[in-house]
C-alpha cells in the first residue's frame, strides 16, 4: 500500500486564457491532516475538482489513493464535504444517508450499521426522521459532514467544513478530524479560518494565483521564531545601521520585517530565532541614542505566516 495517497506533478488546468491552476504539485501522505491554504480565487477549489475526477486538467500528473482522478474504485473510498452544496431537501436525514449509501455502493447492512453511527457523530441521531427542507445552515453542514463519513473513507476531501458552524459545531469538527486520524484516514482540509487550520492540520501547503509557493509541518512554521517590534521616539538612520548590524551578524537568525506604514516612522520589526538576543537589541537601540519605549516579541500566529508566504496584497481578493 502507497504511503502517499495524493501525488501530483505540475497539475494544471486552463479555462480558456484563463489559468485557474498553474502549477499543483503535492506529495500527501496516508494519515496526515492536510491544509490547503490561499486567498480567494487562488485555485484551490479547482484544484480539489482535478483530484476528484470533477475537473479535467489541461496538463501533469496526478495520482489519489494509487489511481488516476476519477476512478470509479479510489472513489468508493473517499469521501467530500464541497463548499456549496445542495440536498434534496423533501428526503429525512436518514433517508439522505441511505441514498449516498447507495451511491458509494454499501450494501444494506453496512448501511443499517454506519447511518446511526454518523448521525450520532455529527449530533443528529435524534433528527433522523426529520426531513432536511426544516433543517438550519448548521445542521445542513453537519449531515453533509455525516454523509462525507459515511463510508469510512480512506481519505476525506472538506472544502470550508465549518463555514455555517457556530463554536461548539466547530469544535465537533476538530474532534472528529482528529478521531480521523487516529483511525489512519487522510484529511484534506480546505479552510479559510486560519485558527481551523492551525487546530487540526500536520501540514500545511500555500497557494497564490494557482501555483503552490511551500508545504511546510505546521509544528515547525512558528517553532523558535519569535516576531520582535521594537518602538522608539524615531526611526533615525543610526538606529537601523545598529540593528542591520545584528541581523547581519546573526547570519539568519534575525530577519528584518517591514513595519506597516503606520507605524514605520516609531517602529522595527524582525523575527529572530533566539530570544538570547532581545538583550543585544535593546542594548544597540539605546546605544543609538533612541529613546526605546516598547521591546515586545510574540511567537508567530499562522495568519502572520500566511500573509509572508502568501502576500498581504492578495489576502483579501
Amino acid at each position: 500500500m502507497d504511503d502517499v495517497v495524493i501525488r501530483t506533478h505540475g497539475l494544471h488546468k486552463h479555462f480558456g486564457t484563463n489559468i485557474a491552476v498553474a502549477d499543483l504539485t503535492l506529495d500527501v501522505p496516508r494519515g496526515e491532516v492536510f491544509g490547503f491554504l490561499g486567498p480567494n480565487g487562488a485555485g484551490k477549489s479547482t484544484a480539489v475538482k482535478m483530484l476528484l475526477g470533477l475537473v479535467t486538467p489541461s496538463g501533469g500528473e496526478a495520482q489519489v489513493l494509487s489511481r488516476p482522478p476519477g476512478d470509479r474504485q479510489a472513489l468508493r473510498a473517499i469521501g467530500f464535504l464541497p463548499e456549496h452544496f445542495r440536498f434534496h431537501e423533501w428526503l429525512h436525514a436518514d433517508e439522505l444517508l441511505d441514498l449516498h449509501g447507495r451511491l458509494y455502493g454499501m450494501d444494506a447492512a453496512a448501511r443499517r450499521r454506519r447511518i446511526p453511527q454518523v448521525l450520532e457523530l455529527v449530533g443528529l441521531a435524534e433528527q433522523a426522521r426529520r426531513p432536511i427542507a426544516g433543517f438550519s445552515k448548521g445542521m445542513l453542514q453537519r449531515i453533509g459532514l455525516a454523509q462525507a463519513f459515511l463510508n469510512e473513507p480512506a481519505l476525506v476531501f472538506l472544502d470550508e467544513p465549518t463555514s455555517a458552524l457556530d463554536p461548539f459545531g466547530r469544535m465537533l469538527v476538530r474532534t472528529i478530524i482528529h478521531e480521523l486520524k487516529q483511525q489512519g484516514t487522510t484529511v484534506f482540509l480546505n479552510s479559510h479560518l486560519l485558527g481551523e487550520v492551525e487546530a487540526t492540520c500536520d501540514r500545511v501547503a500555500f497557494i497564490r494565483a494557482g501555483t503552490v509557493l511551500d508545504t511546510q509541518v505546521l509544528t515547525e512554521l512558528g517553532a523558535g521564531r519569535l516576531r520582535v517590534e521594537v518602538r522608539v521616539d524615531t526611526v533615525t538612520a543610526a538606529l537601523e545601521q545598529a540593528l542591520d548590524e545584528l541581523a547581519r551578524r546573526t547570519e539568519g537568525a534575525m530577519i528584518p520585517r517591514c513595519a506597516p506604514a503606520a507605524v514605520k516612522s516609531t517602529t522595527l520589526m524582525y523575527d529572530i530565532l533566539d530570544e538570547a538576543l532581545l538583550p543585544e537589541i535593546a542594548e544597540r537601540t539605546l546605544g543609538s541614542g533612541a529613546r526605546l519605549y516598547e521591546l515586545t516579541s510574540r511567537r508567530r500566529s499562522l495568519e502572520q505566516i500566511f500573509l509572508d508566504v502568501v502576500g498581504a496584497e492578495d489576502s483579501g481578493q
